[in-house]
């Protein structure tokens, strides 16, 4: 049965060629920053109230002015198309019938016109600032024509973090062929045949005319456009082509913060830190959390991505003051186990846990929730 987020793990895992797995699984050289993530929900208990009459309960709210049944955002994940053919449009899907909203990585392997096409909704569209400003500039364009509500800038890559799993299964950009991996994929039947029955993995929205496709060529040349000249310089030149709502996330510093919302008038920030896979030794991002909510103020929203795996995990991020979390290893999981289905049934999951910490913590509407609600340990760092 599958009752739990690691139930889905583990489906995915035996679904999946090991490659494949291991590049949603993982995270950045010792993986410390990935694992904490997680262990540091641990850290944090509840404080339950009793006598409360939990039986009309609402876990719904909103996020940059959109409606969602549940604090859940899909996460932007690269390449989902590897957990499952068009998975971009399956989990776009999959948040459609769940009231959630689905965030697309410009690392997608279905266009940013398609997924609008196959699965029309309130989505969001994810980007970097690339080297090439009228790359990003197109993509911005794009987006917005194609009727995308909000922009998620991820600001923590300015170069690509050493992910160790991907080096030694060759899965890089571009990928590497061993006899290994080839072996190993090859017993994963299902999963060939529904590659082998489907367009092929590719970086379609930064593929230009005249440009040599395949992911060995578009991996190359997205892996030059990576840069670490972007400044907030670039973010006040972001502002100017895109005019809906922009979340930054990347975000692990009240400073930061800080100057995001008062100098730039960011509508939310995301807590993060790239779900370890980037610098690895940072903290835990529901550890940045309340610095970060308090040096906001409420003049904009917070988000938190990272680590969760629980309902439980989401109600103790929003106590700490965040809006709503962001997912993206559950739900990829659930593509990789189910397909469109299975992500379903990660939101479903969350979901039923959040609706029953509820019930149990004493708090009917998750809109009342506050610090109130956990024990932090004496060493949690707070906000100013």
């Amino acid at each position: 049965m599958l009752v739990s987020i690691d139930d889905l793990r583990r489906q995915a895992r035996r679904r999946l060629p090991r490659a494949v797995f291991d590049f949603i699984d993982g995270g950045a050289e010792d993986e410390v920053t990935l694992r904490r993530n997680h262990a540091a929900f641990g850290r944090l208990t509840f404080r339950p109230r009793v006598l409360v009459d939990t039986r009309a309960r609402d876990q719904s709210t909103t996020v940059l002015g959109q409606r969602v049944a549940s604090p859940l955002v899909l996460a932007p994940t690269g390449l989902c198309g590897m957990a499952a053919p068009r998975g971009e449009v399956l989990a776009a899907r999959a948040a459609l019938q769940t009231g959630t909203i689905f965030t697309l990585s410009s690392m997608s392997a279905v266009s940013i016109e398609d997924v609008m096409r196959d699965a029309p909704g309130p989505h969001w569209f994810q980007l970097y600032v690339w080297r090439d400003r009228e790359l990003t500039r197109s993509l911005v364009e794009r987006a917005a024509a194609a009727g995308y509500r909000a922009m998620v800038l991820t600001v923590d890559v300015p170069v690509l973090g050493q992910r160790e799993r991907d080096l030694r299964n060759g899965a890089t950009i571009p990928p590497r062929i061993t006899w290994r991996n080839a072996f190993e994929t090859a017993q994963k039947v299902a999963w060939v045949l529904g590659m082998l029955r489907n367009p092929r993995i590719d970086f379609v929205n930064v593929a230009r005319p005249r440009q040599a496709h395949g992911p060995l060529a578009l991996g190359s040349f997205v892996n030059s456009q990576f840069d670490p000249s972007v400044s907030w310089d670039d973010l006040t030149w972001f502002r100017s082509i895109w005019s809906g709502p922009l979340a930054l996330k990347g975000i692990m510093s009240a400073e930061d913060a800080r100057r995001a919302v008062d100098r730039y008038g960011i509508e939310a920030v995301v807590v993060s830190n790239h779900g370890g896979r980037q610098l690895d030794g940072l903290p835990a991002a529901i550890e940045v959390l309340p610095e970060v909510v308090d040096a906001v103020g409420g003049r904009a929203e917070v988000l938190l991505d990272g680590g969760v795996r629980r309902g439980t995990d989401v109600v103790k991020a929003l106590s700490l003051g965040a809006r709503a979390c962001m997912i993206g290893r559950p739900y990829l999981y659930g593509l990789g186990a189910a397909g469109q289905a299975g992500v379903e049934r990660a939101i479903g999951i969350l979901r039923a846990e959040i609706d029953r910490a509820q019930a149990l913590l004493g708090y009917p509407s998750l809109g009342d929730i506050d610090r109130a609600a956990v024990r932090l340990p004496p060493t949690w760092p707070l906000g100013d």
